[in-house]
């Protein structure tokens, strides 16, 4: 059912200040709190991709801190595409990540349902400098099901320079922002989708050491003060080679 767009705009905003109203009942999983730092001069590099690099991470609820799974993601092809193979403890074997080129996601399993884009998608600012911002669109298909695709959209907003600590060491990181307003899903019942998370990437690894993101819906009837919601976890690095 069509739905007037200055309607899904006023639900929109309410659904971007929720988390904040929501996060000292709710997310008793704590926020993390780097160390802000000045920007570094040169900017440092981020870390080539090649064969045998590997990341472990746990994830949490951010509501109740269980641990989810623990992943291990390595990279097992480095050429056209760079691809990384992805496992759980629990989950076991879990869709692969294809990016081409380094940096730039054609294949993003992250979010639910695994994603196929048609345009390559940034995984980080393709600036790292605080205050860099920019607006991505593109259309996606559910990995395994190409009969039909979906509209995307991505906001990318580069934060600040953090020192951040996590199980796998202390890390120099760029926070950034990323944002997913009113994207298409491939369940026709969802009719307005918002995704939002905060992003702590080390140019060290090539990759981040802390991810902490949450998606809210809703269907036809449901305004967004009443919206569902899809997972809200955060990723936490605890090994890296």
């Amino acid at each position: 059912m069509a739905i007037n767009f200055i309607q899904v705009m006023r639900r929109g905003l309410l659904a971007l200040l929720l988390p904040l109203g929501l996060a000292a009942c709710i997310a008793t999983q704590p926020y993390p709190q780097g160390e802000l730092v000045a920007p570094p001069h040169p900017t440092p590099p981020i870390r080539a991709p090649k064969v045998g690099q590997e990341w472990v991470y746990q994830i949490r609820n951010v509501f109740n801190q269980e641990l989810v799974d623990t992943v291990t993601e390595r990279v097992v092809s480095v050429g056209r595409e760079v691809r990384i193979a992805r496992s759980g403890a629990k989950a076991g074997q879990l869709p692969d990540e294809i990016q081409s080129p380094w940096g730039f996601a054609l294949q993003d399993p992250h979010w639910n349902p695994p994603q196929q884009f048609q345009q390559a998608m940034p995984l980080w600012p393709e600036q790292l400098t605080p205050g860099w911002n920019r607006f991505y669109q593109t259309r996606y298909e559910v990995v395994g099901y190409p009969s039909n695709n979906y509209y995307w959209a991505l906001n990318i907003s580069a934060n600040d320079w953090e020192r951040v600590q996590v199980p796998a060491g202390q890390f120099l990181t760029l926070k950034f922002h990323n944002q997913m307003p009113y994207f298409e899903s491939n369940d026709l019942f969802r009719i307005g989708n918002i995704r939002d998370e905060d992003v702590w990437f080390a140019p060290e690894i090539g990759r981040w050491a802390v991810r902490r993101g949450m998606g809210r819906y809703i269907t036809d009837g449901v305004w967004w003060a009443n919206a569902y919601w899809e997972d809200y976890w955060q990723w936490e690095l605890i090994s890296w080679k």
